[in-house]
């Protein structure tokens, strides 16, 4: 409590600094941007992208039959052989057993009986046969199988990205405020599951004479936000946007400076995907603000 009563009491200094760095001109920086922006619509594109994802079951415990055969509990894409393996779910741990004489692979190499390790481990293990992959993904207790398809419908009919011009005003000086110790925060998600994670602090920034906050949570050693505002259904995609952030220069234990580039706003897997489980926004990320800058709304999912 006397982390966030010093934060409020420091904003004010701390917004007039604010407003002249993200008044300071940065060299090149609409092209910085729109090469960011190419670079994301690559990756969205690539092999193993967001748009080659085409299925995700949640498996029950003992086993679960893998494979194109409709009457599986996890079923492939017709491209895939009528009987892959087994799943067997036991105690918090899947195992995959191979079908003998498919040739599945498990990281490159002959699939083998074998316990798997799920997604929220770096080195999960990716099962692939033909252009099909799949692999554990873990959401508290519960255990799924994300699969992908490199020849997905999604993949070949991409229409392209659709973005607010680029607007340096949106490139946004905030003051990070860390909270005594971390807190845990929950994300409900697209998915229906719940997804845990801890918040570091909050930032707090102005737009147009008035003060808003956001709350990240870290992850690949950067700030990440799930945040909803004014434009959510309208123009950008109705559940949320992300948006992440270097880490403050000293660290999330103290009280410094991160820039947020609303230009770099974008929307998460599940508009491009219903096989996502994307987390929603805190009620504390859910702007009375119009960002009109970053990622506009793909096709018709609002």
């Amino acid at each position: 409590m006397l982390t966030r009563l010093i934060g409020v009491w420091l904003i004010g200094g701390f917004m007039a600094v604010a407003g002249i760095a993200a008044d300071k001109p940065v060299p090149n920086y609409q092209r910085m941007v729109s090469e960011w922006r190419a670079e994301r619509e690559t990756k969205l594109k690539a092999d193993d992208g967001w748009l080659t994802v085409v299925g995700l079951t949640w498996l029950k415990e003992g086993d679960n039959r893998v494979g194109s055969n409709p009457n599986f509990e996890v079923r492939l894409p017709k491209t895939a052989p009528d009987k892959v393996g087994t799943l067997t779910l036991k105690a918090g741990k899947v195992r995959f057993r191979p079908e003998r004489g498919v040739a599945v692979t498990m990281n490159g190499v002959p699939a083998k009986e074998t316990a798997l390790k799920p997604d929220i481990d770096a080195n999960y293990d990716r099962l692939a046969v033909g252009r099909v992959k799949f692999f554990i993904i873990q959401r508290e207790d519960k255990f799924g199988v994300r699969i992908k398809d490199n020849d997905s419908s999604a993949r070949r009919e991409f229409t392209g990205m659709k973005w607010y011009p680029i607007d340096p005003s949106w490139r946004v000086q905030a003051k990070f405020v860390p909270w005594d110790k971390p807190h845990k925060v929950t994300f409900d998600t697209a998915a229906g599951v719940k997804e845990q994670d801890e918040s570091p602090g909050y930032v707090s920034f102005e737009r147009g004479g008035k003060e808003y906050r956001l709350e990240p949570v870290v992850e690949d050693n950067e700030l990440s936000f799930v945040m909803r505002d004014q434009t959510s259904g309208k123009t950008t995609y109705g559940a949320s946007r992300f948006l992440y952030a270097a880490m403050p220069k000293n660290g999330v234990k103290q009280s410094g400076m991160v820039e947020l580039d609303f230009n770099k706003a974008e929307n998460p897997p599940c508009v491009f995907t219903d096989f996502a489980t994307c987390p929603l926004p805190l009620p504390q990320n859910r702007l009375a603000l119009a960002v009109t800058a970053g990622e506009m709304m793909y096709g018709k999912r609002h």
